[in-house]
């Protein structure tokens, strides 16, 4: 089960408007496994909710597993909020009172090995959000030119020195593909003289991939203006966002949008990150970064 990271703190800066809910809107932007929208909708019964993923697993899992009249499931990118209204049949203009998004990759996508997400476990190497899409980290890994690896990892993984890294995966795929998750964090296991100490090095390489495949920043970054100009006046906008470069762009939008859009300066200034109690918990939570905008 995916456990929903600072949800405590999101129910505690909800719009001051709410109070059942009723009459309200909310757009769960990623909803995974519902896990934001249950307990929102567990203090708000009478909120109406409109959901997006663009995994359609996750939407078929909610419609499955979800039982509430006030929750309205659609697969689809968040990139395209906009286009949504048609499929609603309503205007989106001023539509939500409180958006969330939560850029983390869900625990069902970790944990399943066939997503090839995790290095943790054998699987393919996928690491598709969309598994309706074309590009696949395998395709990467096995036609990229060196200088294309490079770049890949050093602006979405913040790696400086990949040259050795690069070297043994085209060295590999001459002879066979690189087919599985395992095989490629084990050349760079060797590539590095990884001692099974600290953090694991495959970890920027995954990111980099993973952030590629689903061009999740330049999503978020074509986004998040969208998201803030179908906010209600007074509604709250809750991103949650698990690196750097991610919370770099909520940073920079909000900033842009502030002096145009922006009721509550101070409460931009917040960065909310998880307690040691919801750590401890929830270990996935420890890289939470969760910023909030309000509109004017």
């Amino acid at each position: 089960m995916h456990k929903p990271v600072l949800v405590h703190t999101i129910l505690k800066y909800l719009p001051k408007s709410f109070m059942n809910g009723q009459g309200m809107r909310m757009l769960d932007a990623t909803f995974g496994r519902g896990g934001h929208t249950r307990v929102i909708l567990k203090c708000l019964p009478e909120l109406s909710v409109i959901a997006i993923d663009m995994d359609k697993q996750a939407v078929e899992w909610g419609i499955k597993n979800f039982f509430s009249q006030k929750l309205y499931l659609h697969h689809g990118n968040f990139r395209d909020i906009l286009s949504l209204g048609k499929y609603l049949n309503f205007n989106l203009a001023n539509a939500f009172d409180i958006i969330i998004m939560d850029l983390g990759v869900s625990s069902p996508q970790l944990d399943d090995k066939e997503r090839g997400f995790s290095f943790y476990q054998k699987g393919p190497l996928d690491m598709r959000m969309n598994q309706m899409q074309d590009l696949s980290a395998r395709d990467i890994i096995n036609t990229w030119n060196a200088e294309d690896l490079r770049d890949l990892f050093y602006y979405y993984g913040e790696i400086h020195h990949s040259r050795r890294v690069i070297a043994n995966i085209l060295r590999t795929r001459k002879k066979q593909a690189i087919a599985d998750t395992q095989e490629l964090s084990t050349i760079i296991e060797k590539s590095l003289g990884w001692k099974k100490k600290g953090k694991h090095p495959a970890t920027p390489y995954f990111l980099a991939l993973r952030l590629k495949v689903n061009r999740e920043l330049e999503n978020l970054k074509s986004a998040l203006p969208n998201m803030i100009s179908v906010l209600k006046p007074n509604g709250r906008l809750f991103v949650l966002s698990f690196h750097s470069l991610e919370d770099k762009i909520v940073k920079q939008v909000f900033k842009v949008a502030k002096n145009m859009r922006s009721k509550n300066k101070e409460l931009l200034k917040k960065v909310f990150q998880a307690s040691r109690e919801e750590i401890k918990n929830n270990p996935r939570s420890r890289s939470a970064r969760l910023r909030i905008f309000e509109k004017d």
